[in-house]
């Protein structure tokens, strides 16, 4: 299966149908993660609230899905010739998980900032990681400056089609999940913007009357800040729970168009509103999530006024949070 989308030809629609041929193949791979009611929340914010579970995807992440699209569409010399990635943790744990089941040989390039607990998920997958000692930002544009190098075929977290369509992949299982009923708003995290660009391509074709609310941390807001300002520009960030999203968004970045394009509203939250957000998920539906997703559930109940009486989608992108991040973010205010 090769790559059928360049960058210069990317537009919602070939997106989407990318993402409809590729679901199957990918189903061989990973499984189909649950789209359920939390009962709970649906009450607190007087909606239908349903939650598209890729914290129980393999890896503990989205990612999962964009890393393998991109593998599939490289050859097996390709692929054993060598490919470099950039990641915080679960991008590069989609990335080796990739590799596991296609085979071929990896690089990993980390900031030294990572969390712990996903550094050592990545040891423990036998990819070859290479620490440095900046930004999540910086850290992907010498990854693929060293892949330009080298000769190798980099992996970006959000700028590829392939990646982008891969995290579609998400989207069309919702829609076979709905079953031929309606949604009429979506909630989902934003850092680089590949998972909301795919999932929006997808929605949007076929329930075109869908609001897509993208959400991000007050702290790390690059492709927000973008938005308003016309143009990609980098932010100072603080840290934020969503360490997930974090880092700015790459110079150039196919998504910054299909954000401005796609997404209709924009939402920031607090460290206080993530963290209650995993609070409350944990409570309520015992089930554990990261930061990343805590932005989607923390920005669905700052809009309760206008969800209200409406059947609303969050994007719960992943389970891998450390448990000191974890304590942290309980304790906070």
């Amino acid at each position: 299966m090769s790559s059928e989308l360049s960058a210069a030809a990317v537009t919602p629609a070939a997106l989407a149908d990318r993402s409809a041929r590729v679901a199957a193949r990918l189903h061989e791979y990973l499984p189909v993660t649950p789209l359920v009611r939390f009962d709970v929340l649906s009450e607190d914010l007087g909606a239908e609230v349903l939650v598209k579970c890729d914290h129980l995807q393999r890896t503990g992440s989205f990612k999962a899905r964009g890393a393998l699209t991109k593998l599939l569409s490289l050859t097996q010399q390709q692929r054993e010739h060598g490919v470099v990635t950039a990641s915080t943790g679960n991008h590069g744990l989609g990335f080796a998980n990739a590799l596991a089941a296609l085979g071929g040989r990896g690089i990993v390039f980390v900031p030294a900032n990572a969390a712990a607990t996903k550094i050592a998920a990545l040891r423990r997958t036998g990819v070859e990681i290479r620490t440095r000692d900046t930004d999540a930002g910086a850290v992907e544009l010498l990854a693929r400056r060293y892949a330009e190098e080298q000769g190798l075929i980099y992996f970006s977290g959000y700028n590829d089609p392939d990646i982008i369509a891969g995290q579609g992949t998400a989207a069309i299982e919702i829609l076979e999940q709905l079953a031929g009923t309606g949604l009429d708003t979506i909630f989902v995290n934003v850092g680089g913007g590949g998972l909301i660009s795919g999932v929006a391509a997808v929605l949007k074709q076929h329930l075109p009357k869908i609001r897509v609310i993208g959400a991000s941390p007050a702290n790390d807001a690059g492709m927000i800040a973008s938005i308003r300002a016309g143009h990609i520009v980098a932010v100072d960030a603080a840290p934020t729970l969503s360490e997930g999203s974090a880092g700015n968004v790459e110079p150039g970045s196919i998504t910054f168009e299909l954000c401005r394009d796609l997404v209709d509203e924009w939402v920031l939250v607090s460290e206080a509103e993530i963290g209650s957000a995993l609070a409350m998920v944990i409570d309520t539906e015992h089930q554990l999530v990261e930061g990343a997703a805590g932005v989607a559930f923390a920005a669905a109940r700052a809009r309760r006024a206008d969800i209200a009486g409406e059947r609303v989608a969050i994007f719960s992108c992943g389970g891998n949070i450390a448990a000191a991040t974890l304590a942290t973010a309980l304790a906070a205010p």
